[in-house]
């Protein structure tokens, strides 16, 4: 017995796919013939003896051994391999359909005892805050108003052509609500100044009781609230131009009144007005409750004899002068101050600090002596009591609409001349104008009047006067009236703004349902927004309380800030070539600045408010993202997303990604017909169950011809893949290639698809039908080609067969079993994909099932263990069985037999049809060459070469040439495959015929292109009898870990 000695060594490691050095070692196969990187030697039977004469004698070309590298390789021709090798030479005869991937794909068997003990695998190892958020805003909304013309819409078209509809409609209709809250706000505000100080007679309800004072005043202010909302409204509806009259007398009235503050504040330094406040102790006392005017506890009768007051009879138990009486009453003495000292009375140094008081407290002054030791003060008292728990951030959140008019201007870009020009300057005045105004009344009120005044909120301790009024020069109409027609002012640009902010939203048709709003007048007044907007302000006017009102509007306007800031460090950031503002006094770290104070304070006010807030614009967001129409405004989303893909990208090419993050990133191959219609569609429904919205998904098909001449054609092609994506709601790209020949498209888009670290690393195409029947064999030479170039890409490939019985993403399983063939180990492919499968809803109630092929020599019993431990370790939860193969039986001989006769057959018959084909095509160049003489006519085809070509060429046409085909002994290699396929498919039936898919191990092609018909017979004849079959051939690299 002469014995061969051989090993297979690759020159690096990283000439194998999917090995590296910090690859598992996959490469021992225990009881193989073969084993790299070693120089094991192997002992063989004697095959070659017969054809050689002995074991130094040259081997024939069918099988022989190479020299390279100082390493010897084997080279093995796959089909008409002549030698008789014995059962027991080279693979394990089982498995001959994979064998001559077995040195990069070894079998299970070999693999699981390591595997199970997971050795060698892959491990990865707070007053001013509102004047310098409105500062800041400032600058930002005047850099984007100068970035180019600004039509109606003013903040909302702003922000919307900087961060894209979504971010802009949300924003917009979220700022349309709280420029149309704020409206009615300042009604209410207009409401409160008329029944209080101008015509308190004028109420409608009152209240016999003090505890319903407060309600009847609420409803009183529900009434005329709502007379006056109409009045407003119809003024608004009769023309903008009349608005603009009024304002100007508006304006005048608050100019004389805010005058008419300063000079009060100077006149009191020298003349300070009476305004006394009564005081117990250092406790404020309840002016109301002094029905007599008398500030003390007794007054001496013209008799000279002691009369108890009526404050007396509030803190004691009767009027007498010997009664029990309260214990701070007792212990304190009242006393009058003045609520107004002056200018010059230095009571500055006392406001100057914070005081702020907890729901239920008395409002007390700290520089006066009292008794501390007494109780706590009772709410039936005459004392001035807080009703709600003060604090910086309330306070702000209950300024903040006051500095929120800053946006009028802008909300009215459509009527501006010019509104890049109008919007920074009369922003910026605005700002100027009011924060001048605000910084120095509240400097002017610290100064000259008493701190227990300023905090009373109702101006208990004043009996109700306004205090603002008495403190103006000369009268306190002046104030009153002032302040009403300022409400007044601010209300109707209220109603005048947001009507057309809302028409500019409808006109956009980012939402749907409001496109009726962007219709109107035929001078395009908006009359249908100012309908919604008079509705939607009417229910703030009802809810009545300006406390609850107020938080709800800070939220909105500091979103809408929020946002103008974000645009402008967006767009300055990403440096977009389109972003020239002429106004250029801004910065982006300003911005950022200004967008953190924006968001702190919408929480640092009220939270709850703030998450309501956010809330509601997410959900506008996100109907806007899905119901709304595109539109594609060049905005700085995209930019970003540009920019961060960009980020990504080259983050990807530092390396492969770690097998814990790896997921197949598919490239789908469709077939288009005659009329560019995709011949199976439900491939790309098998890949949206696979991918289920997640990873990278190319769709792309290949269009025979010129790409100058069929470039219509492909652009069709692409809306077809398109218009399929989006019905099977595939998120992905699609590409379509213009080639001569389809397999060089293919070749072209699998090299070319995909961007840096996205490339496809998953080829998905279907099984070529039909193809015994057909004629033309390009179709199934171009499906092998695809397979080989994928195997040369280091891809991995998926071909589900009969595909048109693959469950629809509308037909979920409702039981059943993906049972998995694991017959070689190619990268953990076969256990990876069914449980992506089962996270899809058609997929998710099937079981799974893992088989696994023994050989004779392996333990059945230790194999099955090994797997269930491999597989607890996987986190996968699967049945688990190992099936036993049987020897070659005389039905494989015959299936080859039959197999090699036919594909003899089909050659000869291909070759006879391609030589009548040139034939024909001689005649059609001789006619074309010009007509000739009779004389000169030449009959290519005679009888006489008829004859021999027949006689040469049709083999099977003769009896000799009929014996011969019957003479045929099938080739020793293609048994063992056939034999594998056979018995593969028998058990395969058996076990699995109930299956709801099978997933299988896809053999590679033959090395030798002769061999490539046999190849697809060999799978016919595997997958024979099953109903939905995936062929998976792993890309060379691991796919699936048991570390965390």
């Amino acid at each position: 017995m002469a014995s061969v000695r051989f090993t297979v060594t690759p020159t690096k490691a990283e000439d194998l796919p999917g090995l590296s050095d910090t690859s598992p070692d996959i490469s021992s196969r225990s009881g193989a013939r073969v084993r790299f990187g070693s120089r094991e030697s192997v002992n063989r039977s004697d095959p070659l003896s017969d054809a050689s004469g002995g074991a130094g004698t040259e081997t024939p070309d069918h099988s022989s051994v190479e020299q390279g590298d100082g390493n010897s390789k084997i080279s093995s021709v796959y089909i008409n391999n002549s030698h008789c090798l014995d059962d027991d030479d080279f693979y394990d005869k089982n498995l001959a359909l994979f064998e001559e991937e077995m040195d990069t794909r070894p079998k299970v068997s070999s693999l699981l005892s390591r595997l199970a003990n997971y050795t060698n695998l892959t491990q990865g190892t707070w007053f001013m805050i509102p004047h310098v958020l409105c500062h800041n805003h400032d600058d930002y909304e005047g850099a984007i108003a100068t970035n180019g013309v600004v039509p109606a819409g003013g903040s909302y078209f702003m922000i919307s052509r900087s961060l894209g509809p979504e971010f802009g409609g949300a924003v917009g209709l979220c700022f349309y609500l709280g420029t149309t809250f704020a409206g009615a706000m300042y009604i209410l505000g207009a409401i409160e100044i008329l029944l209080m100080y101008m015509a308190p007679n004028a109420a409608i309800f009152e209240s016999k009781s003090p505890e319903g004072e407060g309600a009847a005043m609420l409803n009183n202010m529900r009434v005329y609230g709502s007379i006056c909302l109409l009045l407003m409204s119809l003024l608004v509806f009769v023309g903008v131009k009349y608005v603009n009259k009024l304002a100007s007398i508006f304006l005048a009235c608050v100019i004389v009144s805010i005058v008419s503050i300063y000079v009060g504040a100077l006149v009191s330094a020298f003349k300070p007005p009476q305004f006394p406040v009564c005081m117990l102790g250092n406790r404020t006392i309840n002016g109301h409750e002094i029905d007599d005017s008398q500030c003390a506890k007794t007054i001496l009768l013209p008799i000279h004899e002691p009369k108890t007051t009526y404050l007396w009879k509030q803190f004691c138990q009767s009027p007498e002068l010997n009664s029990s009486c309260d214990q701070y009453f007792t212990s304190n003495n009242f006393s009058e101050i003045e609520g107004i000292p002056g200018l010059a009375s230095g009571i500055i140094s006392e406001n100057v600090w914070s005081s702020y008081l907890s729901k239920g407290d008395v409002v007390e002054k700290s520089s006066l002596s009292s008794s501390h030791l007494a109780p706590p003060a009772s709410t039936h008292q005459p004392y001035v009591f807080t009703d709600i728990a003060t604090s910086f951030t309330l306070l702000v959140g209950i300024f903040f609409p006051s500095v929120t008019g800053i946006m009028a201007g802008s909300n009215r870009s459509g009527d501006l001349k010019d509104a890049q020009r109008s919007i920074p300057i009369g922003t910026i005045l605005a700002i100027l104008t009011t924060s001048i105004v605000y910084l120095s009344s509240v400097v002017l009120f610290g100064a000259c009047i008493e701190g227990v005044v300023l905090r009373d909120k109702f101006g208990d301790s004043v009996k109700g006067n306004l205090v603002v009024g008495t403190l103006a020069w000369p009268s306190p109409w002046v104030i009153v009236i002032g302040s009403f027609f300022s409400t007044c002012g601010a209300g109707l640009q209220s109603l005048t703004g947001a009507p057309r902010l809302l028409q500019a939203i409808a006109k956009d048709n980012i939402i749907p349902f409001l496109r009726v709003f962007g219709h109107g007048k035929a001078n395009g007044e908006p009359t249908w927004a100012l309908l919604l907007t008079t509705l939607i302000a009417e229910l703030g006017i009802l809810i009545a309380s300006l406390d609850l009102v107020a938080p709800i509007l800070t939220m909105f306007f500091l979103m809408c800030y929020l946002f103008v800031n974000l645009a402008c460090a967006l767009q300055t950031l990403l440096r977009s070539p389109n972003w020239r503002p002429r106004f250029s006094y801004y910065h982006w770290t300003l911005s950022f600045l200004g967008m953190t104070i924006c968001l702190a304070l919408m929480f640092i006010s009220s939270w709850y408010y703030a998450i309501v807030a956010m809330v509601i614009a997410g959900m506008i967001y996100k109907y806007i993202e899905y119901h709304g129409a595109e539109k594609e405004w060049g905005d700085g989303i995209r930019g970003l997303s540009l920019s961060a893909a960009r980020f990504a990208l080259l983050r990807l090419e530092e390396g492969p990604p770690h097998t814990k993050n790896w997921r197949p990133q598919l490239l789908v191959l469709l077939k288009l017909d005659e009329d560019a219609h995709v011949k199976s569609p439900r491939l790309l429904t098998f890949a949206s169950q696979l991918k289920a919205g997640k990873g990278l998904t190319i769709v792309g098909t290949v269009v025979s011809g010129n790409f100058l001449q069929s470039y219509g054609e492909a652009l069709a092609a692409e809306q077809t893949l398109k218009h399929l994506m989006d019905k099977e709601r595939v998120k992905g790209f699609c590409q379509c290639i213009v080639a001569q020949k389809p397999r060089e498209g293919i070749s072209h888009m699998i090299q070319s698809s995909g961007l840096g670290g996205m490339r496809p690393n998953t080829v998905v195409m279907g099984w070529p039908h039909a193809w015994r029947q057909s004629e033309d064999p390009q179709s199934w030479k171009t499906f092998i080609n695809t397979v080989r170039v994928t195997t040369a890409g280091h891809l991995a490939l998926l071909v589900p067969k009969n595909i048109s019985l693959f469950p629809s993403n509308s037909e979920p399983c409702s039981e059943g079993y993906i049972d998995v063939w694991w017959i070689v180990h190619d990268g953990g492919m076969l256990m990876l994909l069914p449980f992506l499968l089962r996270q899809h809803k058609v997929w998710r109630k099937c079981g799974m099932r893992i088989f696994t092929v023994a050989q004779m020599e392996d333990n059945s019993i230790q194999m099955k263990k090994d797997l269930a431990t491999f597989l607890y370790h996987l986190r996968i939860e699967a049945e688990v069985e190992v099936v036993e193969m049987v020897d070659i039986s005389a039905y494989t001989y015959e299936r080859t037999l039959m197999m090699e006769q036919r594909s003899q057959m089909l050659r000869q018959m291909r070759l006879s049809k391609s030589d009548r084909d040139k034939e024909k095509q001689r005649v059609c160049c001789s006619r074309d060459r010009g007509p000739s003489s009779s004389s000169g006519v030449q009959m290519t085809w005679t009888k006489e070469k008829t004859s021999h070509y027949r006689a040469t060429h049709s083999g099977c046409s003769t009896p000799e040439g009929f014996r011969d085909m019957l003479s045929i002994r099938p080739d020793h290699s293609n048994v063992r495959r056939m034999h594998t396929a056979v018995k593969l498919n028998e058990v395969i039936v058996n076990k699995s015929h109930d299956a709801r898919l099978v997933l299988l191990n896809m053999p590679g092609p033959p090395r030798n292109s002769e061999g490539d018909e046999n190849y697809m017979e060999f799978l016919e004849v595997l997958t024979e009898g099953l109903e939905r079959v995936l062929l998976v051939r792993g890309g060379g690299s691991e796919v699936i870990t048991i570390y965390s």
